[in-house]
């Protein structure tokens, strides 16, 4: 006897990404990018004392990422008016 349990919420894996799949990582792209600099940037000092550069650009980088936060943020609620009701 075998058992089988399934997801609902999960589609055929064979099928690829939906389209709301695709649309929500395109929404979210900015956000993604903005975390792959800072994490680039704190990888850049992980083995040495950070320089004024490496300071500015962490700085930088933390507020790429909240700004990007922030306007996916706001997006997502201007999309769905019925939420803020």
């Amino acid at each position: 006897m075998t058992t089988v349990r399934t997801l609902a919420a999960v589609g055929d894996p064979m099928q690829g990404p939906t389209a709301a799949d695709l649309d929500a990582t395109e929404r979210e792209m900015p956000v993604i990018l903005a975390e792959r600099d800072l994490l680039d940037a704190e990888i850049a000092v992980l083995d040495r004392a950070p320089t004024e550069v490496d300071e500015q650009r962490l700085r930088r980088a933390r507020r790429r990422l909240l700004a990007a936060r922030r306007d996916l943020a706001n997006r997502t609620t201007e999309a769905v008016p019925e939420v803020g009701a």
